[in-house]
C-alpha cells in the first residue's frame, strides 16, 4: 500500500539557499512545504525599527528577536569558549539573515576546489568548478547579480575575464564612486589586481526591484527592496505552489525504515507540536541551526563532523586617512572596488589567501565616538568630525581559514529558549595559516597607504564576517564528512543538506552565491527523485 505523505519534500529555513531551493522544486511540480521558525514581516515595519531604534550599529535591532527563535545577539543564546569569540549576526524571519548583508555574490574559482591537491592544505572538494558552472550562473539570475563580465576575479589571469563563465552577468557592473575611483587610480597602474564586486545591490531594475538610490545602509536593511533578501525566493516558492509555515521551529526528526528520513516535527510559539511526512527533507536552516538540529535528532552524524570544520572568513582592516580631503566615504554602494593580488598562488601552501576590499560605509558614529573619547566636544568636536569623515577610507581583508574538527558547535543544553531548546556552545581558534596570512596583508597596508599619500589611523585585529562554512561538510567519503557532492547526506539518502556549511574550502570570497547554485544544483538531484 502506498504511503501518505504530506509533501514530496519538506525545506526547513526560508533564507536565500532554502528559499530557492523550494522555488525549483515547486516550479518544477513538486509539492513543497516550507518551513521556518520566525515570522514574515513586512519590509515597512523592518524600516520604521531601523529609524526609531538609535541602534544603528546594532545590525539585528530591527528584526525580530523572539523568545521560541532567538537572533544571535540574544544574550546567552551563543556561548563562545574558545579563543576568539563568533558572533554572527543571525536573524530568523522569512527570507532569513539576508535581510541585512552587504550583497556581495562571488563564484569560487576553479583551484579554491582543489586546494589540497595543488596546496597541500585544507581540503578538496567532491567537485569541480565546470560542475557547478551551470548552476552559477543560473544562481546569478535568480537573484539578479551585477558584475563585471571581462575582468579578472582570480589576480592571477591578467587583461583576461575568468573565471569562464557561460552567460554574462545579468547586470552589468556600476561605475565606480569617487573614492573608489581615486583608489582605483592610485593603486591599479601600481601591480595591484582590481576588479569590481559583484553584488546583488543592483543599479538598474530586475526581477520587480528598483534600481538602488544610494541609501548606503544595506548591512542593516534596504529601505527600497534593491538589495535581494530570501524573502524574494519563498514568494516565488509560494506562488509556484509551496506551502509556506511561519512561526514553525523544527525540533525533532524521525528516522524509520532503511535509515530514511520519514518525518520531521515543529512546534509553535504556544509549543504546540505538529508532525510531517515528505519523500525528501532539505535541512536549510543555517549552518549553525542545521548543525544543532542534527545534532539534537542524533541524524546523519555517523562521522561525527555535524557542527565541526567551523571556518570563517577571519579577516582584520586598516583605517585609512586619505591624503586628501573629498574622498568622503558613505555615498553611494557599500561595497564596489576589490584587490585580488592575494587570491591565488603558490603561497597557499605556506599562508591563506586574502580578498581585500574597500568598504564603503558610513563612519560618522565611531568617528564621533573617537573624537568625544579624546575630550573633544563643541566646535572642535564638530570641526574634528567634518575633517575626519571627509578623509576616511576603511579597508579589509578577508582571510582563507582551514578546515579543523576542533572548531565547532554543539548545542548547548545550559541555555534554553521559550520552547525548552538548547542554545549553541562554539569552540573556535585562529589558525597560524590564517595568522601567516594576516602578515602579509598587513604589509600590504603599510604599501597602499603610501601609494595614496596617506596614513594609517588604526589596524584591527581579528573579526568574524558571518561567513560559516564547514560545520556541515562536503566531501568524497563517508568518514570524514556529512554530505555528498549531491548535497546528500552519507547517513540517510532522503536527506539533503542547501547551505554555506557544506563548503568544505573556504577561499575568500563571499559565499552565499556558492550555497545558492549548490542548493539548486540539489534540487534538480531531488527532482528526478521525487
Amino acid at each position: 500500500m502506498a504511503q501518505d505523505f504530506d509533501a514530496d519534500v519538506i525545506v526547513v529555513g526560508s533564507g536565500a539557499v532554502g528559499s530557492n531551493a523550494a522555488y525549483e522544486l515547486a516550479r518544477q511540480g513538486k509539492s513543497v512545504i516550507l518551513l521556518e521558525a520566525g515570522p514574515s514581516v513586512p519590509r515597512w515595519k523592518i524600516l520604521m525599527n531601523f529609524r526609531n531604534s538609535g541602534r544603528h550599529y546594532d545590525h539585528n535591532d530591527p528584526y525580530p528577536n523572539n523568545p521560541w527563535a532567538p537572533t544571535s545577539y540574544q544574550p546567552g543564546y551563543l556561548q563562545n569558549t574558545g579563543s576568539f569569540e563568533m558572533m554572527p549576526g543571525m536573524l530568523k524571519l522569512v527570507g532569513g539573515t539576508t535581510w541585512h548583508w552587504g550583497g556581495a555574490t562571488w563564484r569560487y574559482i576553479p583551484n579554491d576546489f582543489k586546494l589540497n591537491s595543488l596546496y597541500g592544505k585544507g581540503r578538496d572538494w567532491p567537485i569541480g568548478y565546470d560542475d557547478l558552472e551551470p548552476y552559477y550562473t543560473r544562481a546569478e539570475y535568480q537573484l539578479g547579480i551585477s558584475g563585471g563580465d571581462g575582468e579578472d576575479q582570480s589576480g592571477t589571469h591578467k587583461g583576461q575575464a575568468y573565471p569562464r563563465r557561460s552567460k554574462p552577468y545579468p547586470i552589468n557592473a556600476e561605475k565606480f564612486t569617487y573614492n573608489a575611483q581615486k583608489m582605483h587610480d592610485a593603486l591599479g597602474t601600481q601591480d595591484y589586481a582590481m576588479c569590481t564586486e559583484p553584488t546583488v545591490r543592483i543599479h538598474k531594475p530586475w526581477d520587480g526591484r528598483p534600481a538602488c538610490e544610494g541609501n548606503n545602509n544595506c548591512d542593516q536593511v534596504c529601505p527600497i527592496g534593491t538589495l535581494y533578501n530570501g524573502s524574494i525566493h519563498a514568494d516565488k516558492a509560494v506562488r509556484a505552489g509551496a506551502r509556506l509555515i511561519t512561526e514553525a521551529v523544527v525540533t525533532r526528526i524521525e528516522v524509520g525504515d532503511g535509515k530514511k528520513v520519514r518525518s520531521v516535527s515543529y512546534m509553535t510559539p504556544e509549543g504546540k507540536e505538529t508532525k510531517l511526512t515528505a519523500k525528501v527533507f532539505v535541512l536549510a536552516a543555517h549552518s549553525f541551526e542545521t548543525a544543532k538540529l542534527m545534532m539534537m535528532n542524533e541524524v546523519g552524524n555517523s562521522s561525527d563532523m555535524v557542527g565541526r570544520n567551523l571556518m570563517d572568513h577571519i579577516g582584520i582592516g586598516m583605517d585609512l586617512m586619505a591624503g586628501e580631503d573629498a574622498m568622503w566615504s558613505g555615498r553611494g554602494p557599500v561595497q564596489q572596488l576589490t584587490i585580488m593580488n592575494w587570491r591565488d598562488g603558490d603561497f597557499r601552501k605556506e599562508h591563506s589567501a586574502n580578498k581585500t576590499a574597500l568598504a564603503n560605509g558610513n563612519p560618522q558614529i565611531s568617528l564621533a565616538e573617537a573624537a568625544i573619547n579624546e575630550g573633544l566636544m563643541g566646535k572642535e568636536l564638530d570641526a574634528r568630525i567634518m575633517r575626519d569623515s571627509a578623509r576616511y577610507q576603511f579597508v579589509y581583508s578577508f582571510l582563507e581559514m582551514l578546515p579543523s574538527p576542533a572548531n565547532r558547535i554543539q548545542p548547548n543544553p545550559a541555555w534554553k529558549d521559550s520552547l525548552g531548546n538548547p542554545g549553541i556552545k562554539i569552540h573556535f581558534d585562529v589558525d597560524d595559516y590564517v595568522k601567516a596570512g594576516a602578515v602579509v596583508a598587513r604589509e600590504m597596508y603599510q604599501d597602499m597607504a603610501k601609494r595614496m599619500g596617506g596614513t594609517i589611523a588604526k589596524i584591527h585585529g581579528f573579526e568574524n564576517h558571518d561567513h560559516l562554512m564547514g560545520t556541515l561538510i562536503m566531501g568524497a567519503d563517508a568518514k570524514d564528512s556529512v554530505v555528498n557532492h549531491e548535497g546528500r547526506s552519507w547517513d540517510h539518502d532522503n536527506l539533503f543538506v542547501a547551505s554555506v556549511g557544506v563548503i568544505p574550502a573556504a577561499g575568500v570570497v563571499n559565499p552565499t552565491l556558492t550555497a545558492v547554485a549548490l542548493a539548486i544544483r540539489s534540487a534538480d538531484v531531488i527532482a528526478k527523485e521525487v
